[in-house]
């Protein structure tokens, strides 16, 4: 596997030329036949560790990077698609499954795919601990008890146990998501530092097996691809795939217009009516699963007031901001499950009520207002939300400070517990209604120090309660009476949480006629390139 390296100012450049790495040439330069070269948003990659990623440009990556132990299904998300495994079976209590590696894997180093690695894989991410490591620690596994509850059970089978039953399309839905990527135990040994298991080397590089291996990533200006020829479900039809960190919605339509870039992926509603009348190119908007929404710190004493965080979503123009901001880019959403998972309910009681929202404010004992900051990503169209509720709030007396900042910045402050107010969005980690549920309603251990840091626990919020319910939400075997209970859940957030939750978003993204196979989806981790053409 090509070892990652930081690109030559001279290679760069030869680069730039051939690949269209240059912004806002007026000359037509067409991309190569054999190359995809798309611009998108990319300031939110912190690392390309599948046991560490949490953001949705990192997830997207490692979908073309590594196999899963199974794939999304979007067309029954009861039911997800064995990728590295060939089947599975679940015993009659439920608690313990036989997983049946799929053989012929190769990874990009050239080492077999194996039981050995599925199961390393699950182990190190649980004792790494990284972000994402809950989904797998709500089977009841931890670093003491891993050797009994995950092990090889021959060359190529799998077997692990879970605590107590649970609905068996949340486990394998579970499975799907990005910390399921099984990633290449011998090559990771031969990386590892002070016992970190390759984490420092994986950051930046690729142990995977999946259709493409990673080139080069050079944070805020590229990531490289190239096509993996030996992938056992076939070698993807691009030989190369370029994806630009580029954030602004008009320089992405400028290169798309100049042919420097076949797809842009973050076009805002004036650069799509631009580009109406080009016959050269094609403008696509579909649903993903991501959930935009306010984060609302209950360390701030105001903010954990009930009455201020009712009027909040009292203030929310929600209709008005996906007509003029957000058209084409999101659907007004006031619950934590995104249209198109089972489960989700379609309740939307908030509207515009400035009367009502002062009254509520008052009743808070802040009826003369008070002042509060918001930190948000310095891109389209999150800057432009914010600044439409800034407006919206001083209506009430409540003073809005922006702050923003990339991606990473936000997202480091938010998770350490130091925002105001945040403003962002939440995309589920698997096509399971826990998925969201735990984020949002459910929140173990609300102490600084703690292990599980869903979205509730971000925002200070106790809610021993609501976590209860969750837990017994995800325990359920019969969908029904499930589906009934995620239902209440949604109605309880939506009620009185700190979150005000306002929008599913879309993708609005732009194509050069004759690209084709290119398909976005719910989860981030599903955009796969390999069956793109050109």
């Amino acid at each position: 596997m090509p070892r990652l390296r930081r690109l030559p100012s001279l290679f760069a450049l030869v680069l730039a030329v051939v690949a269209g790495l240059g912004a806002g040439s007026s000359v037509r330069a067409d991309t190569p036949p054999n190359m995809l070269v798309m611009a998108m948003a990319m300031d939110d990659i912190i690392s390309l560790d599948p046991a560490e990623v949490f953001e949705f440009s990192g997830a997207e990556a490692d979908g073309n990077l590594y196999d899963r132990l199974f794939r999304a299904n979007p067309d029954d998300p009861a039911e997800p698609i064995p990728e590295a495994l060939e089947g599975w079976s679940v015993s009659d209590d439920g608690q313990r499954f036989t997983l049946a590696v799929r053989p012929g894997i190769t990874f990009h180093s050239g080492n077999p795919l194996t039981a050995e690695d599925v199961v390393f894989s699950l182990h190190r991410a649980v004792i790494l601990n990284k972000a994402p490591a809950f989904i797998l620690t709500q089977f009841g596994w931890t670093p003491e008890r891993l050797d009994q509850q995950v092990r090889a059970a021959g060359p190529m089978t799998v077997e692990h146990l879970i605590e107590r039953p649970l609905a068996p399309s949340l486990v394998v839905n579970a499975l799907s998501a990005g910390v399921s990527a099984v990633v290449d135990k011998q090559l990771l040994l031969e990386h590892q530092q002070d016992g970190d298991l390759g984490n420092a080397w994986l950051k930046t590089h690729d142990a995977g097996s999946g259709p493409f291996s990673l080139r080069a990533w050079n944070a805020g200006e590229f990531l490289m691809l190239d096509a993996f020829p030996d992938y056992w479900d076939g070698a993807p039809k691009m030989q190369r795939v370029v994806v630009r960190d580029i954030r602004e919605a008009s320089t992405q339509r400028l290169l798309l217009e100049n042919g420097d870039i076949d797809i842009a992926r973050n076009i805002g509603p004036d650069q799509a009516k631009g580009l109406a009348g080009n016959p050269d190119i094609e403008t696509r908007s579909a649903a993903n699963g991501r959930i935009f929404y306010l984060g609302l710190n209950q360390k701030n004493p105001t903010l954990a007031k009930p009455e201020v965080r009712e009027a909040l979503r009292w203030l929310v123009d929600y209709q008005g901001i996906a007509d003029r901001l957000l058209e084409g880019r999101a659907e007004v959403r006031q619950v934590f499950l995104p249209r198109g998972m089972f489960g989700a309910i379609d309740d939307a009681p908030f509207s515009p009520d400035l009367a009502k929202a002062k009254a509520l404010l008052a009743e808070a004992g802040v009826g003369d207002g008070f002042a509060v900051t918001m930190d948000t990503r310095s891109t389209t169209p999150t800057i432009e939300v914010a600044q439409a509720l800034q407006a919206s709030f001083a209506e009430a007396g409540i003073s809005l400070e922006i702050i923003p900042g990339d991606g990473k910045q936000t997202l480091t402050k938010y998770r350490a517990r130091r925002h105001d107010i945040y403003i962002g969005a939440w995309g589920p980690d698997y096509l399971d209604p826990h998925s969201n549920a735990v984020a949002f309603a459910s929140n173990p251990d609300n102490s600084d120090d703690s292990d599980d840091k869903s979205l509730a626990w971000r925002n200070a919020w106790d809610i021993p309660e609501l976590t209860a319910e969750t837990a017994a939400a995800k325990r359920e075997r019969d969908l029904a009476r499930r589906v009934a209970m995620y239902a209440d859940l949604q109605r309880a957030i939506q009620a009185d949480s700190p979150f005000v939750i306002m929008f599913q978003e879309r993708d609005l993204i732009a194509l050069r006629k004759g690209v084709e196979g290119f398909k976005t989806h719910l989860l981030s981790g599903s955009n796969v390139y390999k069956n793109v053409t050109k």
